[in-house]
């Protein structure tokens, strides 16, 4: 960043003005609040974050310095459950990202499905729907389950990125088909009961901890945010 970019000293310092008044303001929200999903918490919560994320990059441009706290901002918050208490229904969105690392790898065994089918061998030349890393990829997931796959994906080649598991609720389930042709759309975030993300994020955040104070450390590589709760509970991720 250059010196014409730079925070001033006035700026940064209006900021850490702006994280107190917000942390008086939330302290004062606390001692009124009027349930467990009071949204005037909420509110002065979201407050609170977004002046505490300001004052750090503030801090850090101007003086190549960062505080030692870390507030989840409201985008990584899941809003106040709204859903039913007692839900006649629920739904599991998942979604688990890949990068192909061994591009080989992937259309050998996607090969050897097809080559069992068909109760033949491999030929030279193979040209069936395996020939192609779009083809092999059809054939493996359409032969193993997701969770297989997960439990073996460096065998066929490929490498976990981030995942994520929603369990939402509702008063009906929705009929047959309804739904099949934009699966996620109809996503609610004030329906989720609880999500768990899984991400290297928190392995790095794991490393730090590690640096910090060994005996102290652990490693949170799963996340659980339950019903819209401000608190996040981080456990070891069970793959």
């Amino acid at each position: 960043m250059s010196d014409a970019a730079q925070p001033t000293a006035a700026e940064v310092r209006a900021a850490a003005e702006a994280v107190k008044t917000a942390l008086d303001r939330h302290l004062a929200a606390v001692e009124r609040r009027s349930g467990e999903d009071d949204p005037a918490v909420y509110e002065a919560f979201n407050e609170l974050a977004a002046a505490a994320e300001e004052y750090d990059e503030l801090l850090y441009d101007r003086y190549d310095e960062v505080t030692p706290f870390e507030i989840p901002g409201s985008d990584d918050a899941l809003p106040p459950y709204t859903g039913p208490e007692e839900p006649n229904s629920l739904s599991v969105l998942i979604r688990r990202d890949y990068a192909v690392a061994e591009p080989q790898r992937l259309l050998a065994q996607a090969q050897r499905v097809e080559a069992v089918e068909e109760s033949g061998a491999v030929t030279a030349g193979f040209d069936a729907e395996s020939g192609t890393v779009h083809g092999a990829l059809g054939v493996l997931f359409g032969e193993f389950e997701p969770d297989e796959i997960a439990s073996r994906h460096k065998e066929f080649g490929l490498e976990e990125g981030d995942s994520t598991l929603w369990v939402t609720a509702s008063d009906e389930q929705a009929e047959p088909g309804e739904w099949l042709e934009a699966p996620f759309d109809q996503a609610d975030t004030h329906q989720v009961v609880c999500r768990f993300d899984v991400s290297a994020v928190f392995d790095d955040d794991a490393e730090d901890d590690l640096d910090d104070d060994p005996d102290d450390a652990v490693e949170p590589e799963l996340e659980a945010v339950l019903g819209g709760d401000e608190d996040l509970e981080r456990t070891d991720a069970d793959r």
